[in-house]
């Protein structure tokens, strides 16, 4: 097993996306997008976005598409090192927690809303309370946003199938994948590429390969589940429990893959002891590459 980690200079490299040019890109909890070089493993500062970068992915123009947990939905012209919001409210009201995208040939973008209730600072509030006010957005290329998907549970991961015939989002409470079809015979209809999956999906993405790989960040908390039926009074009083005595990721580095059919085509749980809690992950060219909510670090699995 070849599986390399390779630091960065700020904590919490929550998600990875790779260029045409094979330069990796993630984003930091201080605002930070680095560009990590993958033969050598250095990182440089390309941009501060000035709030929490989650998602990443890579535009048309070739500039950096970046889901802000605190400023929305940006573009970043890593050149320059300039940064462009383009979407920061929805319906006239603002964002709370933009988490994760992916976008069309022709620069149309879908990206999630995690919650219209809790940012990012109190992620587990929502988890938690299970309030199901998660969203998935569509904005055209001319800047029209619209809202597609409502009541999801903790809406995160986004991804379009390789002829962007549906696009998937990740219910990371729900331990699903949803799909809504964009084209053919069901185009309109809503149903799930993956069910019950062994843990709480982050990030999603389609890979070089074609499929939709799944960062699974934690396995399933038998006490989360419970509470998930619990009544509303008692979900929000977990939340209000000191820190040390609340549901805790545990500490795993697990990915799947998936095709169009929802056949499981990869499952990678890898025992490493400098790395947890994979968030983002990329195929590219034969390699995974993986981001993390609690590391400092990105890293690389080569599936040869």
């Amino acid at each position: 097993m070849t599986f390399t980690v390779h630091p960065v200079p700020s904590m919490g490299a929550e998600d990875v996306v790779v260029s045409a040019e094979g330069v990796v890109y993630t984003g930091t909890e201080d605002g930070a997008i680095w560009a990590v070089d993958a033969g050598t493993g250095s990182a440089r500062r390309v941009a501060d976005t000035g709030g929490r970068p989650l998602g990443l992915e890579m535009l048309p123009s070739g500039h950096l598409l970046v889901c802000d947990a605190q400023r929305g939905l940006l573009q970043v012209h890593q050149a320059r090192g300039t940064v462009e919001v383009l979407v920061d409210r929805v319906e006239g009201q603002e964002m709370r927690f933009c988490n994760n995208a992916a976008v069309g040939a022709d620069g149309t973008i879908w990206f999630s809303d995690s919650s219209l209730h809790f940012g990012i600072a109190q992620w587990k509030d929502d988890f938690v309370q299970h309030t199901r006010t998660g969203r998935l957005l569509r904005r055209d290329p001319d800047g029209t946003v619209t809202v597609v998907l409502t009541g999801l549970a903790f809406a995160n991961g986004v991804a379009l199938s390789a002829d962007e015939s549906y696009v998937a989002v990740a219910e990371c409470r729900g331990r699903t994948v949803v799909r809504l079809w964009l084209a053919g015979p069901r185009a309109g209809q809503r149903d799930h590429l993956v069910t019950d999956l062994p843990g709480y999906p982050d990030n999603i993405s389609r890979g070089s390969d074609g499929l939709v790989w799944v960062a699974v960040a934690s396995p399933v908390d038998p006490l989360v589940e419970r509470l998930g039926s619990a009544p509303m009074v008692l979900r929000k009083a977990v939340t209000r429990i000191p820190e040390a005595l609340q549901p805790r990721p545990k500490h795993t580095i697990r990915v799947q893959a998936y095709d169009d059919a929802g056949r499981l085509v990869h499952d990678l749980d890898i025992d490493h002891p400098g790395y947890h809690m994979v968030t983002g992950v990329r195929e590219h060219d034969g390699k995974v590459w993986m981001g993390s909510l609690h590391e400092p670090s990105v890293a690389v699995y080569d599936l040869a």
